[in-house]
């Protein structure tokens, strides 16, 4: 078994669970922004209360794996990335105190504060996660040593703020299939309108992204090409993508959050697929590029490694649907509510 690889796989698994679920949160704390009233409000911030700290496990873990595995990677991406990431901490640190600093004080301004809070952190973070993707898939400038030797504001070129806003119009998407069963019958109209039109953007900033990878970076572009997997990523990508407009046309948000879902992990899987075998590309030396095989732990750790997320990931997809489940249906707003 070659175990870098199955690392590698793992890793883009823990992303695409991330982006699925952590997605849809981010995109209700984007939605927000434009809630109408205390009530609206209050019923974006319920819909996502129970899961959100959940769903950022992934993230955590993916986080983990990455330590695990590819020291290497780990300490470039973040030693390089360092003022992005502590941006997107205090993004995500805004929307966690959010939830429990806004009823603290029944006071309009305090609470339209934290509000204001809650919508710009779930943007910031969005922006910043799509952004470092897009550099990912462009390359970082790394020196001999494979050590980031770039800036900040090279980092804010215009495909990765590209990739940064195709991120944010699809966490918005999917957060809208996600509220429009759970919310208020007056918000779905207008959850559903919003994720139909921004289903057809998503679709054409999509398509607009990969004509300039084709031709911005046609390493990248042909890598994917060239190898068999990149099927299974644009049936996923392709065949969400449709189903999103065709389930709201056939009255089911339900099957448009599943489109979404799979239109997401389409992404990611044609991402990995095309990074493969990098982790970390060179921006104009592809030989300092970080891959799979130079960065990896020792075959004893990734075997450790492996054993313990062979016994943790059902865990945690198993309370992920158990918390998943128990919340279903329209949130109701009590005593205890946000």
């Amino acid at each position: 078994m070659d175990l870098n690889l199955a690392w590698f796989l793992l890793f883009f698994v823990l992303i695409a669970g991330y982006a699925i679920l952590d997605g849809y949160d981010l995109g209700v704390g984007i939605l927000s922004l434009g809630a109408r009233g205390d009530l609206e409000q209050r019923l974006h911030l319920n819909a996502i209360g129970p899961v959100w700290d959940g769903n950022e496990v992934w993230l955590i873990t993916a986080g983990g794996a990455l330590f695990a595995a590819f020291p290497p990677v780990y300490a470039t991406v973040f030693s390089g990335l360092y003022l992005a990431l502590v941006l997107l901490l205090l993004a995500l640190i805004l929307r966690a105190v959010s939830f429990e600093f806004r009823s603290k004080v029944e006071h309009p301004g305090w609470r339209r504060a934290w509000d204001l809070a809650f919508g710009l952190g779930s943007l910031g973070a969005t922006v910043l996660f799509g952004v470092a993707v897009g550099n990912i898939l462009r390359g970082l400038p790394l020196d001999p040593r494979g050590e980031f030797a770039g800036t900040f504001l090279g980092l804010l070129n215009p495909y990765a703020l590209g990739i940064g806003l195709l991120t944010v119009v699809m966490f918005v998407v999917h957060g809208a299939l996600y509220l429009a069963p759970k919310g208020s019958d007056e918000m779905q109209p207008r959850l559903l309108r919003v994720a139909a039109r921004g289903s057809l953007v998503w679709a054409a900033l999509y398509l607009t992204l990969t004509v300039a990878t084709a031709l911005g970076h046609p390493d990248l572009f042909a890598g994917g090409l060239g190898r068999p997997a990149v099927g299974l990523g644009l049936v996923l990508t392709v065949g969400g993508l449709i189903g999103v407009p065709v389930a709201l046309r056939q009255g089911s948000p339900g099957r448009a959050l599943l489109a979404s879902s799979l239109a997401i992990a389409g992404h990611v899987a044609l991402g990995a697929v095309s990074l493969f075998p990098n982790l970390v590309p060179a921006l104009g030396t592809p030989e300092r590029s970080l891959t799979l095989y130079n960065s990896a732990s020792t075959p004893l750790t990734l075997t450790v490694m492996l054993v313990i997320a062979l016994v943790g990931m059902p865990i945690v997809i198993g309370y992920t649907i158990f918390v998943h489940r128990i919340f279903r249906g329209k949130v109701v707003i009590g005593e205890h509510s946000y």
